[in-house]
Parts: structure tokens; C-alpha cells; sequence
């Protein structure tokens, strides 16, 4: 028998939510906010997969289509489409964006040792932007490490744009 440890035993919870028939997750920790889609303004000279910037209470907040991002094919955004605001960090500091998503689905509590490592075939998603996957009843979650869905220099590129 496998003892475990404290640190597969501690609990996260993450934000799930759909794009195409796949679900992923985001930690919760990470989530500012949930929004509805709303037309955003659109920045010159930034990668195909940012939408646009919207001014959210005096922040300008890159909007980045998870879709496009990994390679999916584009979807005309519905009723249902969000974007979910984060936090996150990387070598230049701490940013504000949002990500769009097809639907939000739950918050789940996932312990650290149900996570499982990314595999390096067949994916739709650069494994690089993944934290690891867990099995749920519904089938698999991909868990997005947030932190690297945007480097350092895309950042700074679009906040020089929107200056």
C-alpha cells in the first residue's frame, strides 16, 4: 500500500468549462471573473488568437480565444460563450486576461495526487500549457496551467499596443 502524503492529499478546486466536446479546467485561484461575451476592441498587430482588449474597471485586459490558441477550428460565439477573467503570473509580473470559452461547466475539488501527467501524444492542445490531466465520470479534464497560456513577450507587446 502507497502511503500518501500531504501534498496528495491537499485539495484544489478548478473551473471547468467547455470548448468543442473537451472539457478543461483552470484553478480556481487563478478566476477574477466570469463574463458573457461582449464585442471587445480590436488591437492591430496582435497573434490571430487574441480577440481584442476589453476595459474592465480601468484595466486593459487582453481577450484570448482558447479556440484559436490551440489550433481548433474558429466557432461563431453564442449566448453560452464566456470569457473567464484571470490572473496570472509569469516573469514579467502579474497580468490580467481573458479566455474564451464555449460554456462554463462546475467547480471541482480535485486532490493534488488525482492529477495526472500530461501525455505527449495526440492532443489537440500543446501539452506545454498543461498542468496535468484528471478522470472524472464524465471522462477526461484537461487542467490548464494559466500561467503560461500568454508569454512574457506577448504580453508586452499588447500592452504597448493599447498604450
Amino acid at each position: 500500500m502507497v502511503s500518501e502524503t500531504a501534498d496528495t492529499k491537499k485539495i484544489e478546486q478548478f473551473l471547468t468549462f467547455q470548448l468543442d466536446d473537451e472539457a478543461y479546467g483552470v484553478e480556481i485561484l487563478k478566476v477574477q471573473e466570469i463574463r458573457g461575451w461582449e464585442p471587445v476592441r480590436v488591437i492591430p498587430n496582435t497573434p490571430h488568437y487574441i480577440k481584442g482588449a476589453l476595459n474592465l474597471r480601468g484595466a486593459i485586459v487582453p481577450i484570448v480565444d482558447l479556440r484559436e490558441r490551440f489550433g481548433m477550428q474558429a466557432k461563431e460565439y453564442t449566448p453560452v460563450t464566456v470569457v473567464i477573467v484571470l490572473c496570472v503570473e509569469n516573469a514579467s509580473g502579474s497580468h490580467v486576461i481573458g479566455l474564451v470559452a464555449d460554456a462554463v461547466s462546475d467547480v471541482l475539488d480535485i486532490r493534488s495526487g488525482d492529477i495526472k501527467k500530461s501525455p505527449d501524444l495526440g492532443s489537440k492542445i500543446d501539452t506545454r500549457y498543461m498542468r496535468g490531466m484528471y478522470v472524472y465520470k464524465q471522462g477526461m479534464i484537461m487542467l490548464l496551467d494559466a500561467d503560461r497560456l500568454l508569454n512574457p513577450a506577448e504580453f508586452e507587446g499588447i500592452s504597448r499596443l493599447v498604450e
